[in-house]
């Protein structure tokens, strides 16, 4: 988390100009001043730029702290008292031009003060933010869980850095459950649903001996949080989320437990190609009451190789389009790509290579939250998976932190 900094240097401005370490913002208007009054020595009495020296305040203002800025807003009006003074009197600038050089630098510094207060501002905003982003979408541990794992995850919105979707590894009683998820809509009423939704998946999946009762813990959990954003006035009403639940059953190795609710399918990426799981067998969350009979989703068990790497991602991906218009074709990609390379199925390579042929195909500009999400069960590891011990891949961000 960047920390906000303090003293008389700008947060950004002593960040931007530094060697080794050591700030020299003050080297370009010092070099500036120093310019003004070398040319206008060098030149006639037809051009003088004395008078120039009220700009050093300013570009000082852009890029020094406060202090800083306020030292050259008194050097630069002396500055041009002293040289003013060497020329002969016929060629003098005079009082006009001294006070606009003063007036410029009490400018210059009231603007310094400005900026590096809102960069104070913004800095402790991203702070806040990137807070909580870390609490939605916690550090993983390598191999947490049993799995080897690796996550992407791009906001549309740079700024916010947090958004509607939603993943996580959860250990438990019954084996090691995976979800991702995208919350319909932007804002904080979608990030206020991702987290909802993920306390309960981590409470659920840790006890419930059924996946299919962690989903529909997830559903009753969407559902009362409409309600009660309804009953607030924040109309979010149809507020709803897509999601896949993955289940790692203890002491069973080459199975996985599946349910899809109304979100895109994972792929199951292998060094003999890639398949893709059945499509949606359950509503999104929060769309339950919809459902034909009152069942919950079912649960699909599909056989899974030991090198085989399950890659699930939202629409952020699957929607990225092109100049033409044209939709990202991920299974096509990933699937010429570990024909060429079988290596790359390994969750760290995978996850990279989707997430910058995603950008390339959109040409950078996301249209939506983007996560790319893969794992895979560690080799040997089977029975008590739940410690998450070992290494493996890192928590999708290439830190490799430890969880908070």
């Amino acid at each position: 988390m960047r920390a906000v900094s303090h003293g008389g240097a700008g947060p950004q401005g002593a960040a931007l100009l530094r060697v080794r370490g050591r700030s020299v913002a003050w080297v370009p208007p010092l070099l500036l001043l120093a310019g003004i009054v070398l040319v206008d020595f060098k030149t006639s009495s037809d051009f003088r730029i004395l008078s120039w020296i009220v700009l050093v305040p300013g570009i000082a203002a852009a890029i020094c702290g406060v202090w800083g800025t306020a030292v050259f807003a008194v050097l630069a009006p002396a500055t041009y008292v002293a040289a003013d003074a060497v020329l002969p009197h016929e060629y003098q600038a005079g009082l006009p031009d001294l006070c606009l050089a003063g007036i410029g630098g009490v400018l210059a510094t009231l603007a310094c003060v400005i900026r590096v207060r809102g960069e104070r501002h913004r800095l402790h905003m991203q702070d806040v933010t990137e807070t909580i982003r870390r609490t939605v979408l916690r550090p993983l541990p390598p191999g947490w869980g049993g799995l080897d794992h690796a996550a992407v995850y791009l906001a549309a919105d740079s700024e916010a850095r947090v958004g509607g979707d939603f993943y996580d590894i959860q250990t438990g009683m019954h084996g090691t459950r995976v979800i991702l998820g995208d919350v319909q809509g932007k804002g904080l009423g979608a990030v206020e649903a991702a987290a909802a939704l993920l306390g309960t998946f981590r409470e659920a999946a840790y006890h419930e001996a059924d996946l299919t009762a962690v989903a529909v813990r997830l559903e009753v959990r969407m559902q009362r949080h409409i309600r009660m954003r309804t009953a607030l006035g924040r109309e979010e009403g149809d507020r709803f989320a897509t999601a896949v639940l993955l289940g790692f059953p203890d002491g069973q190795q080459g199975v996985l437990d599946a349910v899809v609710l109304g979100h895109d399918a994972p792929l199951v990426v292998g060094p003999e190609g890639v398949r893709l799981l059945p499509p949606e067998h359950g509503l999104p969350l929060g769309l339950g009451e919809l459902a034909p009979g009152d069942g919950p989703p079912p649960v699909l068990r599909v056989s899974v190789a030991p090198d085989e790497t399950l890659l699930l991602t939202t629409d952020g991906v699957t929607e990225a389009r092109d100049g033409t218009g044209a939709f990202y074709p991920l299974a096509a990609e990933v699937a010429a790509a570990v024909a060429a390379d079988p290596g790359l199925v390994r969750p760290a390579r995978l996850v990279a290579f989707v997430r910058e042929r995603t950008l390339r195909h959109c040409g950078g500009r996301l249209a939506d939250d983007t996560t790319v999400f893969a794992v895979r069960r560690r080799a040997g590891v089977g029975k008590g998976v739940g410690d998450g011990g070992g290494k493996g891949v890192g928590n999708g961000d290439g830190t490799g932190r430890g969880q908070s």
